[in-house]
Formats: C-alpha cells, sequence, structure tokens
C-alpha cells in the first residue's frame, strides 16, 4: 500500500509540472490567437496523444461506454472541464501575468475539495485540512501582494477553478473507462467546438507554426498530464490529487522566470513554502476503520499487492506491475488505511 501511494503521489507531482509549463508558454501563445483557438488546440492536441491508446481498445471501449451514468459523467466534464474550464482561464492569462494566473490557479484545490466533501463522499482528515488550507493561503498571499489591478483576472481563473472542481471529482469517479480514454473524449470534442468558435470570431491570417506548436503543447502539458492526474485522482482521492498538481504554481512561476525574467517575489518564495507544506502534510494517511466493498465491475490502472486485487489473468503476467484492464471485484469487509480512491467512496455511518 505505501507503495503504491508512493507512485501516485509522483504521478500527481509530474501531472503538476506539465501542467505548470503550459501556463508561462500559452501565454506567448496567446499574443498571437484568440482564447478560443488556443483553448481548443491545446485540448485536441491532449486528444491526438491519446489515440494509440483508444484505437488498441476500441471495441472493448466502445461497449463500456454504454453506460448511461457514465456518459452523464463524461458530458458534464467535457462541459465543465473541457470547454469552459480552460477557455475562462486563458481570458485570465490574457489580462493577468502568467505567474500570478499560476498561483490563482490554486483556487481549483478549494474548488475540488468542497466540491468533493459536499457531493462525492471526499474524506478530508486533520492532516489533509492543514494541507488544504496551507495550499489556500498560498494562492491568497499571491494574489493580496498583486492588488487590485487583476482582480478581474482573478475572476476568470476562479470561474475556471469551479468548472476544473467539477471535473476533477467526476473524473476521480468515472471508472468505466480508462484515463486516457477518458482524455482522449475531452479533447476531441471540447476541442473541436472551442477552436470551431475561435475561428469564426476571428478575421486574422491563420499562423500555421502557432497552431502547430499549440498542439504540441496540448499533448505534453494537457494530454499526458491529465492522464496522471486522473490515475492520481482515482487513487489517493479527488482533493489529495488536487494538492500534489497544485504543484503547478511553482512549475509556472519557475517557467515565467526562465521566459519572461519575472521577478520571483517574497509573497512567491511564501506561498511556494506553504505549498510545499501542504503536499507533505497532505501525503500523510491516517485513515483507517473497517469498511466494506460491495461486488464491482470496473477499469483502472492497479497491481495485485494492494490487498483488493485478486482475480486471475489468462495469460501470464507479473501481478506486481501495474496494469489496465476490465476487472471484478467480490464483495469483502476488512479494515486499512486508505485514501478516499475509487474503491474507498463510502459511507461513514455505517462500520465505523
Amino acid at each position: 500500500m505505501e507503495k503504491n501511494k508512493n507512485f501516485y503521489i509522483g504521478t500527481g507531482i509530474l501531472a503538476g509540472l506539465l501542467f505548470g509549463i503550459a501556463t508561462p508558454l500559452s501565454k506567448i501563445l496567446i499574443a498571437r490567437m484568440n482564447s478560443f483557438e488556443l483553448a481548443g488546440l491545446l485540448y485536441l492536441g491532449a486528444s491526438l496523444a491519446m489515440i494509440p491508446f483508444v484505437v488498441k481498445r476500441e471495441n472493448d471501449f466502445m461497449e463500456r461506454i454504454k453506460n448511461r451514468r457514465q456518459i452523464k459523467y463524461i458530458f458534464i466534464v467535457v462541459i465543465f472541464g473541457g470547454l469552459l474550464a480552460p477557455l475562462l482561464m486563458l481570458m485570465g492569462l490574457r489580462i493577468a501575468n502568467s505567474a500570478s494566473v499560476s498561483i490563482f490557479l490554486n483556487l481549483e484545490l478549494v474548488a475540488t475539495a468542497v466540491i468533493g466533501v459536499i457531493l462525492f463522499k471526499d474524506q478530508i482528515d486533520r492532516f489533509s485540512l492543514i494541507g488544504l488550507i496551507l495550499t489556500f493561503l498560498a494562492g491568497l498571499i499571491t494574489a493580496i501582494s498583486e492588488g487590485p489591478n487583476n482582480i478581474i483576472a482573478g475572476l476568470f481563473v476562479l470561474g475556471a477553478c469551479v468548472c476544473w472542481g467539477i471535473d476533477n471529482n467526476l473524473t476521480a469517479i468515472i471508472d468505466g473507462i480508462t484515463p486516457q480514454e477518458m482524455t482522449f473524449i475531452k479533447g476531441i470534442f471540447a476541442g473541436s467546438v472551442n477552436l470551431m468558435i475561435g475561428l469564426s470570431l476571428t478575421t486574422a491570417q491563420v499562423h500555421y507554426l502557432t497552431f502547430l506548436l499549440a498542439v504540441a503543447l496540448g499533448m505534453i502539458s494537457y494530454g499526458v498530464s491529465i492522464v496522471l492526474f486522473i490515475m492520481t485522482a482515482q487513487q489517493i482521492g479527488a482533493t489529495r490529487g488536487q494538492v500534489l498538481f497544485a504543484t503547478s504554481t511553482f512549475w509556472g512561476i519557475i517557467f515565467a522566470f526562465v521566459l519572461f525574467k519575472s521577478p520571483i517575489t517574497t509573497a512567491q518564495i511564501f506561498a511556494l513554502i506553504f505549498i510545499t507544506g501542504g503536499i507533505l502534510f497532505t501525503s500523510v494517511l491516517i485513515h483507517e476503520h473497517e469498511h466494506t466493498h460491495e461486488e464491482i465491475e470496473h477499469i483502472h490502472m492497479h497491481s495485485h499487492n494492494d490487498g483488493h486485487h485478486n482475480h486471475t489473468h489468462e495469460h501470464p503476467l507479473n501481478l506486481n506491475l501495474r496494469h489496465t484492464h476490465l476487472h471484478k471485484h467480490e464483495k469483502i469487509t476488512h479494515t486499512h488505511k486508505h485514501f478516499p480512491d475509487i474503491h474507498h467512496r463510502h459511507s461513514h455511518r455505517i462500520n465505523r
């Protein structure tokens, strides 16, 4: 369990790194296109990066997305996480510097936590709450230090964070499809719509090299990053995954300094210290009680050394290595420390 936890802490931080570099690089690209165009190209790039994974599992994939509940969740994720959130974020980025927007994006953590606790049975223990507060304070310190000029930009980014908060919580419980498939669906539909809107609003000449660069950035900073975040959220919960993803702030500030020579202020240094503390506190695993797993069939990345996966395979396989396929769980009651991952979205009024 400890080994698996450390692995997914690593995937969460890596997701933050890849997303963090997108903010200063998008600042360069958005000077040559409108927000709709860039949002569309970034998410189309994300979907293109996932094509090899989707084609590999095409038949099985088409069968699994017939579930009505999953389709409803996917539709909401596409609208809020794919269409609205990146558009609002880029509108804020157009009128604010990239370092500030990187830190404003910490509000996504607060939105994810509040929505998760109220609607999705996410559990916030005392260490996680401390981590949440520290990460929020990092964004607050930066916002105060920026003064009133960035209020409008902050409101745009806040709207994006609420949309991504809805996306994060739903994505963490969509277990009928793989993270790569979810990223493909979000990217292809949301990206196409935003790009068509963007092209209809502009009369400027298309800069093909800029378009290609935006797609390439989307493949890495949105495609790979989203997949890593989904893996993390499914395994340690949406709120904890979001705290790790908040390291994007750190990477955004560093890349803004490298690209634009943006000075690193005292407030940003304190903010980064708070973010580091938030990650450390959130990574402490103390939640333990007797709980029951009902019988379920789903698909996600897993290994067979975590106490929850004891199914057999037709072909020889090192069961301690992580792999992804459709599998079934029998009903079981046991006690162990756990995150609110894809197996532990249970009520706490029973078996406690």
